[in-house]
């Protein structure tokens, strides 16, 4: 018995799926990747899990550097890690001054937002002189080049602790300053970091 004319395009649809479906499949699994098309090889950055970001209690940087000599290249990385950290202290610090200073009452605004910044950049220095290392991975390149990479943490309560230190000894500033009302405005400012970077 002959196939029906109907039953004939049938067959040919069904055959037509199937060969489009084979082909839809194999070129997924054909696909090149990117490596292959460009050249460009994805790098694993040393500690960039969630422990080594900033959150509300630390915070936290890491950086890398790259010398023929061992020592060097940890030196180098230190000193990056530590210019990082220093940038995200002094702009929490501004931005927490900033509120403050909106929120209160105080003698000369401007100069007590420049005496502030003064204290901060002396306060962050101190404090990266006996910055906590929470992680180091040396690697040795095929140039014989060593990449030294340093992840590094300092506490928001040290932090303050050389913010109260300071202030004290500063009389005109002392007098426009309320340590409660402060902390509960870094405090905020540390939460907000720590949702910035998925906490």
């Amino acid at each position: 018995m002959k196939p029906s004319f109907k039953g004939l395009i049938r067959s040919g649809i069904i055959v037509a799926v199937i060969a489009l479906a084979m082909t839809s499949c194999k070129s997924k699994k054909a696909a090149t990747p990117i490596e292959q098309t460009t050249g460009a090889k994805e790098i694993s950055v040393p500690f960039s899990s969630k422990e080594y970001y900033s959150d509300k209690e630390n915070f936290r940087a890491k950086s890398s550097g790259n010398s023929p000599d061992q020592p060097t290249a940890k030196k180098i990385a230190l000193q990056n890690a530590k210019s990082e950290m220093a940038g995200l202290i002094q702009t929490t610090i501004k931005k927490v001054t900033e509120q403050y200073t909106l929120q209160r009452t105080i003698g000369t605004e401007q100069e007590f937002n420049n005496k502030f910044e003064e204290m901060a950049r002396e306060v962050t220095n101190q404090q990266l002189v006996d910055v906590k290392i929470i992680g180091e991975r040396l690697f040795k390149e095929t140039n014989n080049t060593y990449t030294f990479w340093v992840a590094i943490e300092a506490n928001k309560m040290d932090i303050l602790s050389g913010i109260d230190k300071v202030i004290s000894n500063n009389k005109k500033i002392e007098q426009d300053y309320d340590k409660k009302k402060f902390e509960e405005i870094f405090n905020a400012e540390m939460e907000k970091l720590a949702k910035e970077r998925g906490y």
